[in-house]
């Protein structure tokens, strides 16, 4: 079956969205909750693509590699804004997206 065949990838997904969810809602407990703008916004995007990638991996979508493709894009920026940052929240958010663009690039 299709998501077992993806499972440590769609695994990967779904922890990066876990972690980018919980990036931001901590980012927006910050004392400078303004300054982590641009953390929040790309947590956001993160979470959702890597939610949809597991979703067409799951249901093994004949897109599923242009959308892994985006995802690892998507991965790395958000990695590249988290370690923008001192915070523990972001530096675990930083580390489960470069776990997930790594198993979104070995899909291709």
């Amino acid at each position: 079956m299709a998501h077992e065949k993806h499972q440590a990838c769609i695994e990967a997904c779904d922890a990066c969205a876990s972690a980018c969810d919980h990036c931001a809602a901590a980012c927006l407990s910050e004392q400078n909750v303004s300054e982590m703008a641009g953390c929040i916004k790309t947590d956001m995007d993160c979470a959702d693509i890597c939610r949809l990638a597991s979703a067409v991996m799951a249901r093994d979508s004949s897109r599923a590699k242009e959308v892994c493709s985006l995802c690892a894009s998507i991965c790395d920026a958000c990695a590249a804004e988290c370690d923008k940052h001192q915070h523990e929240h972001c530096k675990q958010c930083a580390e489960a997206c470069r776990r997930c663009a790594e198993q979104c690039r070995a899909m291709g």
